[in-house]
C-alpha cells in the first residue's frame, strides 16, 4: 500500500487545474496563503522576467520573514534536521576534513555550517544567488562561532562557475537547488561542474522526481524525470546515478549523483568512494 501511494504521488502532476481543485478541497486552509504567494509570484515574475532575478527576489521576500522558512524549513528543528541529515548522508559517503566543498545554494548555512566545523579551515566554499540569504548565512556563522573556520560565502549570479579554480573540489552538493530551478539553469550547471570537480570527485544534487509528465508549479517549484537529468549529465561527459540510499531519508526530494569518472556501482560505493576520494586528496 506505501509503495502504490508513493507511486500516485510521483505521476501526480500539480500543475493541473484538478490537482489544484482536489488539493484545495482537502487542504482548505491552505488556499489563501497559495493566492497570496501566486499573486506575489506573478508581480514578480513582471518586474524580473529572468529567472534568478525572479528567484532572487523570491528569496529576498521570504528572507525578511524568516531565513530558515525561506530554505524551506518552517521551525528550527526542521532546520537542524535536515541539516543533519545532510551531513550525516555525506559523511556516510566519505566526505573527510581534508576534502575540499563546494556548497551550490548554500542558502544560511542550515548544512554548511556542519560541513564548515568538521572541514579544515579554507575548505568550505558556499555560493547563491541571494545577497538576502549571504547575510542571514554569515550570521549563522557568528552565531556558530565558526569565523576561525575562513569559509568562503559568495554571491553569484549564474551557475557558470567561472570564477572557480579547475579540478578543485572533491565534493560539490546542491540541497534543494534543481527543485527550484529550469532545466536551462540545471543544463548551466552540468555544463561547467565537470571543470571543478576533481577526477576522483563527485557532484550530489536533489532534485524533485516525477515518474508523469515533467511540470512546474508557480516558477518556484520543477519536477523532473530522472532519466531526463541523467541524459543530460551524460550530454556533458558526466557519469550519473540515482542514489537509491537517499530514498530512505524522511525528505521529500530524490538524488543523482555525477561524476568526471565511473561511479561504482550500488553495494560497493561506500567503500570505493573512500579509497577513490583518499586518492584524490592524496593527489
Amino acid at each position: 500500500m506505501a509503495q502504490d501511494a508513493k507511486s500516485s504521488k510521483l505521476r501526480r502532476n500539480r500543475s493541473t487545474v484538478t490537482h489544484k481543485i482536489g488539493y484545495a478541497l482537502t487542504h482548505p486552509a491552505r488556499v489563501v496563503p497559495y493566492l497570496r504567494r501566486a499573486a506575489r509570484d506573478a508581480w514578480l515574475r513582471l518586474k524580473h522576467p529572468d529567472h534568478v532575478g525572479y528567484y532572487r527576489a523570491v528569496m529576498a521576500s521570504d528572507t525578511r520573514r524568516n531565513p530558515e522558512a525561506a530554505v524551506g524549513s518552517q521551525t528550527h528543528e526542521r532546520w537542524l534536521a535536515l541539516g543533519q541529515m545532510q551531513f550525516d548522508y555525506l559523511i556516510e559517503h566519505g566526505l573527510r576534513p581534508e576534502h575540499r566543498m563546494l556548497d551550490i545554494g548554500c542558502g544560511n548555512l542550515r548544512g554548511g555550517w556542519r560541513f564548515i566545523d568538521y572541514l579544515d579551515t579554507g575548505n568550505y566554499y558556499g555560493i547563491d544567488i541571494s545577497p538576502d540569504i549571504l547575510i542571514a548565512a554569515k550570521k549563522t556563522l557568528v552565531e556558530r562561532d565558526l569565523q576561525d573556520k575562513l569559509p568562503h560565502l559568495t554571491l553569484t549570479g549564474d551557475l557558470t562557475l567561472d570564477f572557480l579554480p579547475s579540478r578543485h573540489f572533491d565534493i560539490i552538493h546542491a540541497h534543494s537547488v534543481f527543485s527550484h530551478s529550469p532545466l536551462k539553469v540545471i543544463e548551466e550547471c552540468l555544463a561547467h561542474v565537470g571543470r571543478v570537480l576533481t577526477d576522483t570527485g563527485y557532484f550530489d544534487f536533489t532534485f524533485d522526481r516525477t515518474e508523469g509528465v515533467e511540470h512546474q508549479v508557480l516558477r518556484e517549484d520543477f519536477y523532473y524525470r530522472t532519466e531526463t537529468l541523467l541524459q543530460l549529465a551524460d550530454k556533458h561527459g558526466l557519469h550519473g546515478r540515482f542514489m537509491d540510499d537517499w530514498e530512505n531519508r524522511p525528505h521529500g526530494q530524490s538524488k543523482i549523483r555525477v561524476s568526471r569518472s565511473p561511479l561504482p556501482g550500488p553495494g560497493r560505493e561506500d567503500e570505493a568512494q573512500r579509497q577513490s576520494l583518499a586518492r584524490g586528496s592524496a593527489v
